[in-house]
């Protein structure tokens, strides 16, 4: 029954931040985790982290670790992703999903609708 939307997405220069949040309506988290994919055109949507609802524990991928912060606030139902030093290559269409705490994207059962990043040069 938990709906995801994405928002905060936008374009930003290389470089520069933006914080993506994704928000979720319905019933809040008990357990499982809440992950950030990408989706850039022409490629498959990958992994970009993933946080579980119950330990706080993180998995950042190695494309954006460093950069890329995942965090939640329980109290808000909503999990952000802070995202620093923007590249080019970071552009994408960005989408949260709530699913088993793994980096597998397939595993992820309910999807928001996306948001898009577009880091110039």
């Amino acid at each position: 029954q938990v709906q995801l939307v994405e928002s905060g997405g936008g374009l930003v220069q290389a470089g520069g931040s933006l914080r993506l949040s994704c928000a979720a309506s319905g019933r809040p988290f008990s357990n499982g985790a809440v992950g950030w994919f990408r989706q850039a055109p022409g490629k498959n949507r990958e992994f970009v982290a993933t946080i579980n609802w119950s330990t706080s524990a993180t998995y950042v991928a190695g494309s954006v670790k460093g950069r890329f912060t995942i965090s939640k606030d329980n109290t808000k139902n909503t999990v952000y992703l802070q995202m620093n030093s923007l590249k080019p290559e970071d552009t994408a269409l960005y989408y949260c999903a709530a699913g088993p705490f793994t980096t597998t994207v397939t595993r992820y059962d309910v999807w928001g609708r996306g948001t898009q990043v577009t880091v110039s040069s």
